[in-house]
């Protein structure tokens, strides 16, 4: 004998190819099966809802980015911006005026110191001294030009040697930030001020670091 579920404990006995018609679950069970239905449905639009307000106001992105975690499983940090480099910092690129530059000729072309003076000048900077090499480089400037200058004046010094191509650049033990230019048997003048811009572009380019941008 069996008894099927909604035969509401009736015994029946199964013969041939008929079975008994189940009866239909009571309207309880169907209002409790309607209202969590219901429930779920609401909940979707909920959540479809938060979605699009995340998106437009752009705190989707926020939420990517602290997805990410680091191997102890803590979110990464967001990225703080680099400060500008401090007035102080002898690596900055100074103004053409902040500094003094010294110019001298170690070749044997009169006048040389003179006229690269002069172009220096037009272009902003403040020449202090001009004049012929002292003895330990006086035509030993095979080269364009060697530029001189102290830790204090690293900057300053990528800035003159940014104007003659080919310039090389040698720190003595001076303390101020004063540099001098050394002209030597190659030069002939100035770069222009489109070229000089540009090498000096590529001389403080920073060198190339892992993306920090890519996916966890």
């Amino acid at each position: 004998m069996l008894t099927p579920q909604g035969l509401k404990g009736k015994q029946y006995r199964v013969t041939g190819n008929a079975y008994p018609r189940l009866g239909r679950p009571p309207k309880k069970s169907r209002k409790v099966m309607a209202l969590i239905g219901s429930l779920l449905a609401l909940a979707l639009i909920a959540l479809g809802g938060v979605q699009l307000y995340d998106i437009f106001t752009g705190k989707g992105k926020n939420a990517s980015a602290q997805a990410c975690a680091t191997p102890s499983g803590k979110p990464l940090a967001a990225p703080t911006p680099t400060p500008d480099a401090p007035a102080s910092d002898p690596h900055a690129i100074p103004q053409p005026a902040g500094f003094k530059l010294n110019v001298f000729n170690a070749t044997t072309k009169s006048g040389l110191a003179g006229r690269t003076a002069d172009e220096f000048t037009k272009r902003g900077f403040t020449v202090d001294k001009k004049g012929n090499a002292p003895a330990e480089l006086d035509k030993k400037v095979p080269g364009t030009a060697v530029v001189i200058a102290g830790p204090a004046g690293a900057g300053a010094a990528t800035l003159i040697s940014s104007q003659i191509a080919g310039a090389t650049v040698t720190t003595d033990a001076r303390t101020d930030n004063t540099v001098d230019v050394v002209v030597g048997d190659s030069y002939n003048t100035l770069l222009d001020e489109t070229q000089a811009a540009a090498a000096l572009a590529l001389a403080i380019k920073p060198s190339p670091t892992p993306s920090s941008t890519g996916s966890c």
